[in-house]
């Protein structure tokens, strides 16, 4: 650190022995978490090269919650911008394709499908999403899937939101992935 007079401070003992201390995300990524920061807490974009080229799936979900009126607008297919849902599998899918350009560290992939599914629940008044993300690659597609449920949800609150300002986006989260080195996961199972 450079003073007025141009002369470098010394760092006080406690200083000195936190600029020797590696950052935590270092420390963590040793044991095998955080992969996306290297030895000395940088972040980088994780080295796949050594993987295998394998068959990845990635299945994501989420819900959101609107009066009862928005839902029947919603279902009735008379919302004024027109096919809410429509849109919503379509922006799905544009955000699964441009997933890397969104999230920094996050491999392009070349998807094979993507799958969108919609689940309406008239008695609470949700429209859940699925989507199904799959690759032939050397890393994952659960970001894919993932961005892509966070963006149908998304579509359909600005499609909707001058009617309702007050829905919920809830539970986005990963259901399901296989192939790769990890293995299999599901939501729940414990795995």
């Amino acid at each position: 650190m450079a003073r007025a007079g141009g002369k470098a401070k010394k760092p006080s003992n406690e200083l000195g022995k936190a600029a020797n201390r590696r950052p935590l995300s270092a420390q963590v990524s040793e044991r095998g978490h955080f992969t996306h920061f290297d030895a000395t807490g940088q972040a980088h974009m994780v080295d796949v090269a050594g993987k295998g080229v394998t068959k990845r799936t990635a299945r994501a979900g989420g819900s959101i919650v609107m009066r009862p009126a928005t839902f029947s607008l919603i279902h009735a297919g008379t919302a004024k911008k027109g096919d809410v849902l429509g849109i919503a599998r379509i922006a799905a899918i544009q955000a699964a394709k441009h997933t890397s350009d969104l999230i920094p560290l996050c491999h392009p992939l070349p998807l094979t499908r993507v799958a969108v599914e919609f689940a309406a629940d008239a008695a609470t008044s949700t429209i859940a999403i699925e989507v199904t993300a799959e690759t032939l690659a050397r890393t994952g597609v659960e970001m894919e899937a993932l961005t892509a449920a966070a963006v149908g949800l998304l579509t359909i609150y600005d499609m909707c939101k001058a009617a309702d300002r007050g829905m919920r986006i809830e539970g986005v989260r990963l259901l399901e992935k296989s192939g790769g080195k990890s293995g299999h996961f599901v939501a729940g199972s414990g795995s």
